[in-house]
This record gives structure tokens, sequence and C-alpha cells, in this order.
């Protein structure tokens, strides 16, 4: 007998659930693509778009992953030989480094670790050395999907300034725009990617890249921006094509749309103090339940903690166990420990993720909390008492 029947529950980091709302607007025939409504409704989306990014600069739409946005970024504003400071802090920012490597870049790593931001003293020392202004960009995950930990883009960019340095200010977002807070013009940053699956609630397939004029100067020297790539076509679109480059994906613009509505109806202030409120619900569970057992939060300063993803230490067999119990038993899925561990060492399972991105809300948090502690109980797991009031006061605003 298990209680994992009825509706599951994916509290992975990506892809979030997708609201009825969206699965149903994607839900219809396919529409005429040469239609002038579709033009309309992809030129809506961008400026929605650009409001929850906060920008009044460009957006291009790649039919594509966040490893595609990635290389779209990298690909207009990048040449052979140019030098990257990749600022690491987990598997993602590590990984758009290396692609900036296969590329051709020379790439820079300042790795901080798996559980701490980044130094700021350390990237003004690194700027500061490039006297010969070598470095192109700067690249960072606002929030590492991997690890849980954010970043102070706003505090990058003072950085920057203070140095005096060009480099463009490029930032991953793909973990959680529309979970945490992000001014793209009032921040500073330069290019912005991001990804449809997660805080923006329509499946996987949509990629976005955020850019402001300084970037897109920097395209006309570029080397790697193939007539896919190439974002000036897109965002200079008055065909539905020229948007895409090809036939566009209708039925995930159907689907965005919906997303976008919802967002937009709920306010955007809005949509981030729900996501902060449910994080630190979950953030209090962990922490009583740390009391009386291994369970700890992979970031120790919640001032360092994304509101759209919580990565968890617990130790091995732990991890592992814990996500195969409540999946089985209770309908609930959480996320690997991905990228915090060398794959098949002993440590390896002892990690996993908790998503509360997107389309979440109270009882959903406080269901996957409730399976969580059953699976402790059940695997004979140590841990301390109180983590479900812990979080039930946090959701009642206590």
């Amino acid at each position: 007998m298990s209680l994992a029947h009825g509706r599951p529950y994916l509290a992975i980091p990506g892809p979030s659930v997708m609201p009825d709302r969206v699965l149903s607007a994607m839900h219809r025939a396919a529409p005429n693509i040469y239609a002038q409504g579709m033009i309309d409704l992809t030129a809506g989306l961008v400026a929605d778009l650009k409001r929850v990014a906060g920008t009044a600069h460009h957006c291009a739409i790649y039919i594509a992953n966040g490893h595609g946005a990635w290389e779209a970024a990298l690909a207009n504003v990048l040449a052979r030989g140019d030098r990257v400071l990749v600022l690491a802090t987990g598997r993602f920012g590590h990984g758009w480094g290396e692609m900036a490597a296969r590329l051709g870049a020379e790439r820079e790593i300042l790795d901080f670790g798996l559980r701490a931001p980044v130094d700021l003293d350390r990237v003004a020392a690194a700027l500061a050395a490039d006297t010969a202004h070598r470095i192109r960009a700067v690249m960072v995950c606002q929030v590492d999907t991997a690890t849980s930990v954010k970043n102070d883009v706003a505090a990058l960019r003072r950085v920057l300034d203070a140095v005096g340095h060009p480099a463009l200010l490029m930032v991953d977002c793909i973990a959680c725009l529309g979970c945490d807070a992000f001014e793209m013009d009032a921040w500073g940053v330069d290019v912005m990617v991001t990804g449809s699956q997660k805080g923006l609630m329509t499946p996987p397939g949509l990629g976005f890249v955020f850019f402001n004029d300084r970037a897109d100067a920097a395209r006309d020297r570029a080397e790697w921006a193939t007539a896919y790539w190439d974002w000036r076509p897109r965002v200079r679109a008055s065909e539905l094509w020229q948007f895409f480059d090809g036939t566009a994906p209708t039925h995930h613009l159907f689907g965005l749309r919906a997303a976008l509505d919802m967002i937009a109806e709920e306010g955007l202030e809005a949509v981030h103090a729900r996501h902060a409120r449910l994080a630190r619900a979950v953030w209090a569970a962990i922490q009583a339940w740390g009391q009386g057992g291994p369970m700890e939060m992979n970031v120790a300063d919640p001032a360092h903690r994304s509101h759209a993803v919580t990565a968890v230490r617990i130790g091995a067999p732990h991890g592992e166990a814990l996500r195969a119990w409540v999946e089985a038993n209770a309908g609930v899925t959480l996320g690997i420990g991905l990228g915090m561990a060398p794959p098949g060492s002993p440590e390896a399972g002892g990690f996993f993720r908790i998503g509360h991105m997107g389309h979440v809300n109270a009882h959903m948090v406080l269901g996957a909390l409730g399976a969580i502690e059953a699976g402790m109980g059940a695997l004979g797991v140590p841990f301390g008492r109180g983590g479900l009031e812990a979080a039930a006061r946090v959701v009642a605003g206590a």
C-alpha cells in the first residue's frame, strides 16, 4: 500500500509545477502563424518579459533551454581569445564558463565553493589586476540552482564601477527570475539569461536573453553570432518567424501568455513576497529538524539563500533514501543533490534540494515538508522536533 496515489507534487527546482491555466492555454489547435494576432501576441510577451526583468532594453526569445540561452548570450558578445571572468558558486556557474571556453574564449575562474556567495574583494582584486582590460565579460549566476547560493548582483556592478573596468556584467537568472527580486537596469546588468520552466511557470523549451545597448555594441565584433543565435533580427522582428528564425513555438507562447498574466494579476512585488515567505517556512523547518539530527542548510546565512530553491545537507545515504521514500510513499519528488559531491562517491547520496518556485503556495510547501518529516521518521533518520510547527508559524506571519 502506498499513500502516493493522487496528484503528484514535483518539488524539484525546475521544471516547476505548471499551472492548470497555463496547460489549458496550450491545449488548442495550431494557429495560423501568418496572422497578425500571433505577431501581436509575441510583441506583447516581449513587453511583459521586460517588465519582469526590470529592463527597458532588449529581449530575444530562442527555442532553447537555459543552455541555449547561455550560448546565445556568449555568441553575441565574444570573439575568439576574449577573456571572461567566471564567478562560480556552484555547478551551473562552472557550466556557463565551460561553454565560453568551448566556444574559444579564455576563461579565468574565481571559485567560491558550494556554500558561500561571491567574495567582492576577490573580484575587485582580479579586475584591478587586469590593467589591459582583457576581460570582456564578468559572468555570474544570481542563484546557482545546484547550491541555492544567491549573489548580490547590484554589488558586483558597484565593484566594476569602482575599479573602472569596462567588462560586461552577464547574469544567469535561470533559477530565480520571477522568484527572487531582480532589476536589470537599476542594477547595471548588461546581459541576463533565463528560461521558461521555473519562475515563469511554462514548460521547458524557451530561452530568453535580455541585453542593453552596451552589450549590443559588442555584437559588432562578436564572432559566433550565427544566423540562429544572432539576437539583432529577433529584436527587430516585423514578422512572426523573425522573432524565432523559423516556425514559432506557438503553444509555448500561449502558455507563457497565461503565465505572465498570472504574474501581472498577482503583482510582481506580491509574487516576490510570496516566494520569500514560503522560502522562510522551508528554512524554519530545516533549522528545527537540524537541532536533533544531521540535516542542515547548505547556505548558512539567510541573506545569501535563494527564495526559489533550497539545497539541503543530510549526509549519505540519507539524502537519496529520503528522496526515494517520499516519492514512493507520499507522491512528492525532491531534487537531487546536483554537483555537491563527485558522482559515485560515498558523499553523493547526502544531499537533496527543495524547489519552491513559480506556481507554489502554502499547502504545497507544508505538504512537502510533512512528507519529508514522515520520511525521516520512517527511515529512522534522527531529527529535531517542531519543524512543521515552525514552518506553519512563518506561513501564519508569526
